[in-house]
Parts: structure tokens; sequence; C-alpha cells
């Protein structure tokens, strides 16, 4: 596999936070379906889409 420069690594915005993320080599096998920048977005979006709400 022929090196890459970090900046043409393909990105996605964080779902929870919206922040901009690059690809991962963790990520390599599944990134289509990578949704968030951390696991902190990830346990956050799932506490508020338990039908609670936040007003």
């Amino acid at each position: 596999m022929k090196m890459r420069k970090k900046s043409d690594l393909p990105s996605k915005l964080c779902q929870t936070c919206g922040l901009p993320f690059n690809w991962r080599k963790k990520w390599e096998k599944n990134w289509d379906e990578v949704k968030y920048c951390s696991q902190r977005c990830r346990n956050n979006n799932h506490g508020n889409s338990s039908g609670k709400s936040q007003a």
C-alpha cells in the first residue's frame, strides 16, 4: 500500500459534536460505519437518545 499524507486522508463530521475527524488505521475495515470522533461522543449521543428531553 502506498503511503498517504495526513492531509489526503478522508474525514467525516462527528454526529454528536459536529467537529471533523480523520480516518484512522483502526477504522480501516469499517470506516463507512464510524459516526463518532471519540468514545465520549458515542456515550453522550446514546444518553441523549433515550427519550428524555433536556428542557
